[in-house]
């Protein structure tokens, strides 16, 4: 549950808002978006209750990266998309609405699915040795 009180999402897991279940474990939900952005949206979540992906547990994280890829097989064959986005946001500066760790599988048929304007910058080589060392120096690599 979010500081701000319960997500929506969590208002599903306790079952106080029905949802068409496409997947679930010990671990893991999948349903139908209600507001899809192309026919077979499918939104994943964790069943523990973090707004963000680094503050969740490596179980939880491990348990969605297992079932991910059957989640996005399922839907390019019941939708018949040979394209599809995973997203997922975190922060309300990068567009995240729901505060609840969640996955976006969209498939891309037509012109419905994800539109995304990417503007690419240049690493600059200067930078990157002292980038690279603070980063591995995080993760207890270097």
């Amino acid at each position: 549950m979010s500081s701000q009180g319960p997500t929506i999402f969590d208002r599903i897991l306790d079952g106080e808002i029905p949802c068409h279940r496409v997947y679930e474990d010990a671990q893991v939900l999948a349903f139908l978006d209600v507001s899809p952005l192309s026919n077979g949206h499918v939104l994943v979540i964790p069943k523990e209750r973090k707004a963000f992906l680094h503050e969740l547990s490596d179980e939880s994280a491990a348990a969605l990266g297992r079932v991910l890829p059957r989640l996005a097989r399922a839907v390019l064959e019941a939708t018949g998309a040979t394209a599809y986005n995973v997203l997922q946001n975190n922060g309300s500066a990068a567009h995240q609405a729901v505060f609840h760790v969640h996955f976006h599988i969209i498939p891309k048929l037509g012109e419905r699915g994800l539109g995304i304007g990417w503007q690419p910058g240049r690493l600059d080589p200067e930078a990157a040795p002292s980038l690279l060392a603070r980063l591995q120096q995080a993760l207890g690599t270097g």
